[in-house]
């Protein structure tokens, strides 16, 4: 995947002037041992930040060394005021963590107060107004403290792919999903680009990359890919066309971001003028890392973005779509392990989600589509779908959104694909996720989410949790267990 960030991860220590700068040298180098053990990547810089001039030269040191996330490490007491300017001053995410004392043996010149150091910097980030990763517990041994980097690396990736991305979009939202609708001022305050199209912009494109000599190759590469499924070899030629057009349009338009996806109209119109549905290119495009969100859905694509950064994996947007009948939760028991019937939904969308994630993905026509386009006819229209059952394993479902009154919320849920047949159509699969009949109430409909949900094929809450936190997100829902109540949730 080339539309993610790389990230190189540095550390700087600080040391307070009156504890023995030793102790911070010392223990920072415990650290990158750790980490080279680990094969975690981590960056040094020499610099130990004592004063202000020091803040200076370590922000020198990390941009000749090209870091784009900073740790910052606290080996003792450490000065909060020129710690916390470095973080203010870095240009990239920030994690503090600091060290914990060594041994009994050592507590007179071998005690470094970082544990204390660590509150005075807490206040300070305060004064500046600063967001920066705090680990649940940042206070730890050498080993710990490699951990801590680890699990920052995948959130400094979220966070710096939201800060270099573009959205673009075709088509204005569709009227019957005005949840898909919400202001893009909040994308701005993020420091998100939004370039917006119309479809006729999109059509635009699509013809002037009728003749361009790559459509065989892009065309051979599809056969490949779908095999067997390849129900529909005489559209392939257009699909590629279409592939070609959003990938040129991309290439040319990211102007001052360095990261990009989509959020493009794909029906009614649309069918009628390009003559197939857009879901298989689309399906392509998140294999490589570029989403390209149904239905002009901007939160969507932006969510689904935040999910290939998490995971480094494909992304999908499904609807949160229906219920598991009865009768299949039963003759499913033995798959459903500590499951409830009302744990369960289907996701599903016409066909978008990546080959790789799908159990045998085929060609096929949105039947929706047709019923609407086509009705009693032969498919024409409205092939080009990507169709099978979503792979069994962990996921997580999340989505960050804008409310009417442009504010920023969240919510996540992790939980598991199923190893049921859904016996139905289009890019879908049965999901678990525990006490979903309560969230979905309590979260989903409460808190005004649309039925787009952006789908991580790994667990990754806490990665995602962290990362809103970061970008100054209050409300973050999740599910909980059975017993705790939701704000306004009956009791009895």
């Amino acid at each position: 995947m080339k539309n993610i960030p790389v990230i190189n991860p540095g550390i700087v220590t600080v040391s307070r002037d009156c504890f023995p700068i030793e102790l911070s040298q010392n223990r920072k180098t415990r650290v990158l041992k750790e980490c080279q053990s680990k094969n975690i990547p981590l960056t040094e810089i020499e610099t130990i930040v004592e004063n202000e001039k020091d803040t200076l030269k370590a922000l020198a040191e990390l941009k000749k060394k090209s870091v784009n996330a900073l740790v910052i490490y606290l080996g003792n007491f450490g000065p909060e005021g020129p710690t916390t300017m470095l973080a203010q001053k870095f240009n990239g995410p920030v994690m503090l963590a600091a060290a914990a004392e060594e041994s009994g043996k050592d507590l007179i010149q071998g005690r470094g107060d970082a544990f204390c150091g660590m509150l005075n910097a807490s206040y300070n980030i305060g004064l500046r107004n600063l967001n920066p990763h705090i680990p649940e517990y940042p206070i730890g041994n050498a080993g710990e403290v490699a951990d801590m980097v680890a699990e920052f690396i995948p959130i400094a990736r979220v966070i710096h792919g939201l800060k270099k991305l573009k959205i673009i979009s075709f088509g204005p939202r569709p009227q019957d999903f005005y949840a898909c609708n919400a202001p893009i001022k909040p994308l701005f305050d993020l420091g998100v680009e939004v370039m917006e199209n119309s479809e006729l912009d999109l059509y635009d494109i699509f013809l002037k990359a009728k003749d361009k000599p790559e459509i065989k190759k892009v065309t051979e590469d599809m056969t490949q890919e779908l095999g067997k499924g390849n129900a529909y070899p005489d559209l392939l030629e257009k699909l590629a066309q279409y592939e070609i057009a959003l990938t040129q349009f991309y290439n040319e338009n990211l102007g001052a971001s360095e990261f990009g996806v989509f959020a493009n109209k794909c029906w009614p119109a649309f069918e009628s003028h390009f003559g197939f549905v857009p879901c298989y290119v689309n399906s392509r495009l998140a294999s490589r890392g570029i989403p390209v969100a149904c239905e002009v859905d901007i939160y969507g694509a932006l969510s689904e973005f935040m999910a290939t950064c998490a995971t480094m994996l494909p992304a999908t947007l499904l609807d949160i779509n229906n219920t598991v009948p009865d009768d299949m939760y039963k003759e499913a028991k033995d798959k459903v392990k500590k499951y409830k019937s009302n744990d369960l939904f289907m996701g599903f969308h016409c066909g978008n989600t990546a080959s790789s994630c799908l159990l045998g993905g085929e060609m096929k026509y949105q039947l929706i589509m047709n019923r609407l386009m086509e009705p009693g006819k032969e498919p024409n229209i409205t092939r080009g779908t990507l169709e099978g059952r979503i792979q069994p394993g962990d996921m997580t479902i999340f989505r960050l959104q804008s409310t009417a009154d442009a504010v920023l919320r969240a919510y996540i849920a992790e939980g598991e694909v199923l190893d049921i047949d859904p016996k139905s159509f289009g890019s879908i699969g049965v999901f678990a996720v525990k006490e979903m009949a309560r969230f979905y109430r309590h979260v989903l409909i409460a808190k005004k989410f649309p039925h787009h949900t952006a789908v991580a094929f790994k667990h990754s809450g806490k990665i995602l949790y962290a990362a809103f936190k970061m970008l100054g997100i209050e409300d973050i829902g999740f599910n909980f267990p059975e017993g705790t109540l939701y704000g306004g949730e009956n009791p009895f």
